[in-house]
């Protein structure tokens, strides 16, 4: 009894949790089900991103209020779907998919585009036949550096990247 009391309490926060993001579970684009996202996010990816997404300094960048910012600089889409982590995750392209458009609506819902196109099985298919490995900070390095450069133009313009 006590189990199906934590079970509904799991339940009940994964629904909650991602609820905010887009006024509803069902309104997370390319999220059919996000509650297996979020069980697919647990297995996958929270041991090195951490649960609140916040990851490790030394080993695994953050994504919290940063990861749907790689949305705005052109190859940040591709680089979210080529990391080492999410192409040689072991999930189907569909689930893969899913987990990437809950994350980035779950741990950065503040710089998800207004026209956010969700990541499909068959893009997810294409960006992970060519991960990347070795070059794979360098990019990011190279992505967060056009996010200052954006941050530069549009508090010029008195524009935001949002």
């Amino acid at each position: 009894m006590k189990w199906l009391a934590v079970s509904a309490l799991i339940v009940a926060t994964g629904a909650a949790v991602t609820a905010p993001a887009f006024g509803g579970v069902e309104a997370m684009p390319g999220v059919a089900d996000p509650l297996r996202a979020r069980q697919n996010w647990i297995l996958q990816c929270q041991g090195c991103h951490r649960a609140d997404a916040t990851g490790t300094p030394q080993t695994t960048p953050t994504m919290a209020g940063v990861v749907a910012q790689f949305l705005h600089v052109p190859g940040g889409r591709e680089y979210l779907g080529e990391v080492p982590g999410v192409a040689t995750a072991a999930l189907s392209d569909a689930a893969l998919a899913e987990v990437l458009n809950w994350s980035l609506i779950r741990f950065d819902p503040g710089h998800v585009p207004a026209d956010f196109t969700p990541y499909t099985p068959a893009e997810i298919g294409r960006l992970r036949k060519k991960p990347l490995r070795t070059e794979a900070a360098t990019v990011r390095a190279d992505l967060l550096a056009r996010f200052g450069a954006t941050n530069e133009t549009t508090k010029k313009t008195g524009e935001d990247i949002q």
